[in-house]
């Protein structure tokens, strides 16, 4: 199946990242040095690069801003979990995973997935109900970073936690309902970070498999944070935590 997706960062993200692209169409005029670079490694992969007018590229690509440029490319595939452990065996490092229970928005998906590829998470499991594809809105709110992510799609978030636990897995939760700040806990690894959908939060019984559930301290007057903010505040409080070595906690 082939889909569309513009924009100079999410095309050559595209190709770095190994995604099959089958044409490239840029707006006549188009220069620059991204532009040279992205068609210098475009050529060098064999893609097929074509400038037409922006009128035709208009009609071509209508979900909105394309940039000047448009590719034609295989729809993205998603992996399995083993995939995602392989990869951090093979990089030597600790697993890090991140579970996104009903994250529905393509913004929201977009932004956490660049920020879990910045900090070295090595996959991001989204059920298979109730949340986003991988579109077009994700790759570029991902600024192209969802081309270096594994993501993976199960049936039963539930059974895949437990499983991930017999791995020796850590399942953090952060809700609202967590009755202790995420400021003062040692967060064990390697972990899977839970984070909820914005209002509703983490599941009932997602939560209840967490092996804890930490919160986020709110002080205002408003009762949440955006889900992209939440996931990267926890994100990156375990990548602090990781380089700082502090020591290991049992939470139970």
């Amino acid at each position: 199946m082939k889909e569309k997706i513009a924009g100079i960062n999410s095309i050559m993200e595209a190709l770095r990242g190994g995604r099959k692209i089958h044409h490239i169409y840029i707006q006549e005029g188009r220069k620059g040095k991204r532009i040279d670079e992205l068609t210098a490694l475009a050529e060098k992969r064999g893609v097929h690069i074509q400038y037409t007018e922006k009128l035709k590229l208009d009609k071509f690509y209508q979900i909105g801003n394309h940039q000047g440029i448009v590719a034609q490319v295989d729809a993205y595939q998603c992996a399995e979990v083993e995939e995602a452990l392989e990869q951090a065996a093979l990089k030597g490092e600790e697993p890090f995973l991140l579970v996104l229970d009903g994250i529905e928005d393509p913004q929201n998906l977009g932004s956490i997935i660049r920020t879990a590829e910045c900090a070295g998470v090595h996959g991001v499991i989204l059920p298979r109900h109730h949340a986003t594809e991988v579109t077009d809105a994700v790759v570029r709110a991902s600024a192209g970073a969802v081309e270096h992510m594994k993501v993976i799609r199960e049936t039963n978030l539930v059974n895949t936690l437990k499983q991930l636990k017999q791995k020796g897995f850590w399942i953090i939760g952060a809700d609202m309902s967590g009755e202790k700040s995420y400021f003062s806990q040692v967060l064990p690894r390697p972990a899977v970070l839970v984070i909820g959908s914005e209002g509703k939060g983490v599941r009932r019984l997602v939560r209840e498999t967490c092996d804890m559930v930490v919160s986020i301290p709110m002080k205002g007057q408003t009762s949440s944070l955006n889900a992209s903010v939440a996931a990267a505040l926890l994100i990156y409080e375990l990548v602090r935590q990781k380089t700082e070595d502090l020591p290991e906690n049992n939470p139970l």
